[in-house]
């Protein structure tokens, strides 16, 4: 058995190390939230090559005595608990004494550190070394500069991702600091260029503005709530304004970023079902007593465990509710819908009627009584009332007939419904003219007539989904038949897998028609979105998407591609929130899911197709990628057999 020896303390720095400082990004979090809890107002933030090379941050806070350097670089030495009862009440950021003790392991650490007297310190320490300490000057204030990260650990250096990568989460973790933080003026520097610069003034919004942009901060909500245990105070996006992850919200509890699922889940579901499967922007700031605060639960402090989070979480829906109740209320859709008098409602339901053009033309026009009010003496609208027929009378106390009579004979046109009353172009002898003609090659003669005009592939795919009749169409599924089996078409999926096909062919082959614009459309990007999609312009020209860097994380559209249907703004913003979210690396991934995100959002609803319509939809179908399912995996074509149907009507029993 091999003997127990006890650890040396460079050793066990390193191993602690391994637990809080992962990646540049937990370097920066760990001087900030000490800066933090130095009473700083003004923090800087500037790092080289990602923070691979360097990091620096420098605040105006309290500063450390010089007798007191070597203690702060200790593991387990710190100044903000005393005992064990200080754990049950935690009410800074830091408290375990680990950061600088870790960070000095595994980098070249220099601090320069000044309580406000005459002369400050400096003093540098490697892998968990002190080199030397020294006097010097400087204002009141820490600056505390680390460079080459894991000199002595190149094990962890191989495990980090890309100079972009590391950028991006330090980007998004001074970003959450910052919103948890309004009163504190935070920047962040990179390579000598500013990303992030907030004014400190505590104004919530601004920082919003600063990080996410302006037009995000116009649509973003106010939430106040509060009880005997927890006070609740943000921003929250409105219904409309939504991106594709969770991660544009932020819960920050005593200033503390933290992840907590069902905190999440209770933010979500103040909205109900008003989001359609995204999530909103929000940042949630909760006080409460560090009592009811376990924050010793995880090594980098993002997981806590909370007493009373069922009563937080609905604090948290109901105050997210009445914000957007407020919001309703503040529309004008709502203003013109007040519950007043039944004259202005009826006035409203009719001005937003689609079906309002009246088709009838009717021998003699009348008026039921119940559409009238009848007035104190008998008019002739009632005598002819009175008059019906006792056929027409019964035919109206059967409500199920009188459905059905509406529904065959409907007394409006929908205008948002294709007419299928174009026969009348057609001639009586229409159906043996095409006969006639169906009877010519290439229409008639066997496989060789038809060789010439079909390859084989072309013959392959259609065996895939063969040729189908159609019977007819119900609530926006197809009926069709081939060889005594039953088809059903979902119209809606077949459409998007159309779709998919031919905006993928497009984009592969480089062939996006433009739509210019007259004057660019202008997008802002929080910082973090900015600098992944400034990297990714070429492959947006690839998918048609004009753009170009403006500067202030604001990137310039001047055309698009004409395949984008509806509002080209929430169009555009879909598809780059869309980009963003993605996992996929390769550009064959990125446009196949563009393509399915454009296809979704070009067919969104089930429309009434003609019998050519239908039946084109059909033949179109036989030569698609996938015909029975669309881009995102939803079904589009069931079959049935003969087989089935005996199945499902228990023949043979």
């Amino acid at each position: 058995m091999a003997k127990i020896h006890e650890l040396s303390e460079n050793l066990t720095n390193q191993i602690a190390a391994g637990e809080v400082i992962e990646r540049p990004a937990s370097v920066v979090k760990e001087l900030v939230e000490n800066a933090i809890d130095a009473q700083a107002s003004r923090i800087r933030v500037e790092v080289q090559h990602s923070g691979l090379k360097q990091i620096s941050v420098q605040d105006n806070g309290s500063g450390i005595a010089p007798d007191q350097v070597d203690l702060a670089f200790m593991r387990h030495a710190t100044s903000k608990i005393q005992d064990e009862h200080d754990l049950f009440n935690i009410a800074t950021l830091g408290f375990r004494g680990e950061a600088l003790a870790s960070i000095a392991a595994v980098a070249h650490v220099e601090i320069l550190t000044s309580t406000g007297g005459q002369t400050a310190t400096r003093a540098a320490f490697a892998g968990g070394v002190k080199k030397f300490q020294e006097d010097a000057g400087s204002a009141k204030g820490t600056k505390i500069t680390v460079g080459d990260i894991f000199y002595n650990t190149p094990a962890r250096l191989k495990y980090l991702k890309s100079p972009k990568t590391e950028l991006l989460k330090i980007v998004d973790i001074v970003n959450r600091i910052a919103l948890g933080h309004p009163e504190i003026s935070l920047t962040l520097a990179s390579d000598g260029k500013v990303l992030l610069r907030t004014p400190g003034n505590g104004n919530l919004k601004q920082d919003v503005a600063n990080i996410y942009g302006r037009k995000v901060a116009e649509k973003m909500l106010t939430v106040e709530n509060e009880d005997p245990d927890f006070t609740l105070y943000g921003l929250v996006s409105e219904a409309n304004l939504t991106r594709s992850s969770r991660n544009f919200i932020s819960i920050l509890l005593n200033g503390r970023y933290i992840k907590n699922y069902q905190l999440s889940s209770a933010l979500l579901d103040g909205y109900g079902n008003k989001l359609g499967g995204k999530y909103p922007i929000a940042v949630l700031a909760i006080e409460a007593d560090p009592l009811l605060v376990d924050v010793n639960v995880h090594p980098t402090k993002e997981e806590v465990r909370l007493s009373k989070e069922k009563e937080l979480s609905r604090l948290i829906t109901s105050a997210v509710t009445e914000a957007l109740m407020d919001e309703d209320e503040a529309s004008p859709l709502f203003q013109l819908t007040p519950f007043k008098d039944k004259t202005q409602l009826d006035q409203l339901e009719f001005n937003l009627k689609p079906n309002v053009v009246d088709t009838r033309r009717p021998d003699d026009f009348q008026l039921e009584v119940s559409q009238v009010a009848e007035p104190e003496g008998k008019t002739d609208i009632t005598n002819k009332k009175e008059t019906e027929t006792k056929e027409t009378a019964e035919k109206k106390e059967n409500k199920q007939e009188e459905k059905e009579e509406k529904t065959s004979a409907p007394e409006y046109v929908d205008l948002n419904q294709v007419r299928e009353d174009d026969q009348y172009v057609l001639t009586k002898s229409w159906d043996q003219h095409v006969k006639e003609q169906t009877a010519l090659p290439p229409f008639a003669g066997g496989e060789e007539a038809a060789s010439p005009v079909t390859s084989k592939a072309d013959q392959l795919l259609r065996q895939h989904l063969p040729a189908l009749r159609l019977l007819g169409q119900m609530g926006g599924y197809l009926l069709a038949e081939h060889e005594g089996d039953l088809y059903l078409i979902d119209q809606v999926a077949a459409r998007r897998r159309l779709e998919y096909d031919q905006i993928l062919a497009s984009l592969e082959k480089d062939e996006n028609y433009q739509q210019g614009l007259l004057e660019p459309l202008v997008f802002d990007f929080s910082v973090y979105d900015y600098q992944k999609l400034k990297d990714q312009l070429p492959l947006l020209r690839q998918l048609g998407l004009e753009m170009e860097d403006f500067g202030q994380n604001t990137l310039l559209m001047h055309s698009y591609p004409t395949w984008l249907k509806g509002e080209v703004t929430v169009q555009v913003r879909e598809l780059l929130d869309q980009l963003l979210s993605s996992r996929e690396n390769d550009g064959k991934s990125l446009l196949k899911l563009v393509a399915a995100k454009a296809a979704e959002s070009n067919v969104s609803r089930r429309v009434n197709l003609t019998g050519a319509e239908a039946a084109d939809l059909l033949l179109r179908l036989q030569t698609a990628s996938d015909p029975y399912r669309d881009a995102s995996g939803q079904v589009a074509v069931v079959r049935l057999s003969q087989n089935d149907l005996s199945k499902l009507f228990k023949k043979g029993k």
